[in-house]
């Protein structure tokens, strides 16, 4: 079987440095790409998953209970985001001798209910960023891999004088292959970036209703904060 004269083959063992280079630099974007898409699109499937769990959540008869139905997985933000919670209230409770003592427990559950949402959204959007890099640079990095092959494939033609169609259409069509080559790494990761931020924003929209809920309950459904309500009714009553 012949060998192709006008293949990829063909172009990888006649071209220079400059091209190889470039037909490496694609497909190490390429490989980087893909696997951004691949692993994040698993996590988005995984935490799907936990979403469901949110609503039996709320069904529980305590919060231990309730941490329990979430799961235990390191990886579920509405856990997480529920930890940092109890951990905030239970926090400004037992220090209310420190300087953070003089925030009303609101703003202070507020603030710890924000950094996990923000950290949490941390989480989902990296990786997208070189998503963003290799579909805005991979075409342009194609089309210099296209410029160059043309560049020597024209020169190469002026030094030996022939510019039969035979002699012109191999050299230039391997240079064209750079272009499709750009344009093959670029067009997954720009439709990877838009369907992977769509279903982040869909999550994080799940993640801030769930803190809201969270900090009604810490402040008017928690039972240290009912204990605490008692305590002060049987304080006023006995003064």
């Amino acid at each position: 079987m012949e060998n192709n004269p006008y293949g990829m083959a063909a172009m990888w063992a006649q071209g220079d440095w400059v091209i190889k280079s470039v037909a490496l630099l694609l497909l190490i974007m390429s490989i980087a790409s893909w696997y951004v898409i691949i692993t994040r699109s698993i996590r988005l499937y995984r935490l799907r998953k936990n979403v469901s769990t949110v609503d039996q959540f709320w069904h529980t008869h305590s919060f231990a209970e309730g941490l329990q139905v979430l799961g235990k997985d390191t990886g579920n933000p509405f856990h997480h985001m529920a930890i940092e919670g109890q951990a905030a209230v239970n926090h400004h409770s037992t220090n209310k001798d420190d300087l953070h003592g003089q925030i009303s427990l609101a703003d202070w559950l507020s603030e710890a209910l924000r950094s996990a949402m923000e950290e949490a959204a941390e989480k989902l959007q990296s990786g997208l960023s070189i998503l963003a890099s290799v579909g805005s640079t991979a075409p342009f990095v194609g089309l210099f891999g296209t410029v160059w092959g043309i560049y020597h494939a024209l020169v190469g033609i002026g030094v030996s004088g022939q510019a039969s169609i035979d002699k012109v259409a191999g050299p230039v069509g391997e240079a064209l292959i750079m272009t499709a080559f750009g344009l093959a790494v670029a067009i997954p990761a720009v439709l990877g970036y838009n369907a992977l931020t769509r279903a982040n924003k869909g999550l994080l929209s799940k993640l801030n209703r769930f803190a809201r809920q969270l900090h009604a309950y810490f402040l008017t459904g928690s039972p240290m904060q009912k204990d605490s309500a008692v305590r002060t009714m049987s304080l006023k009553r006995e003064a």
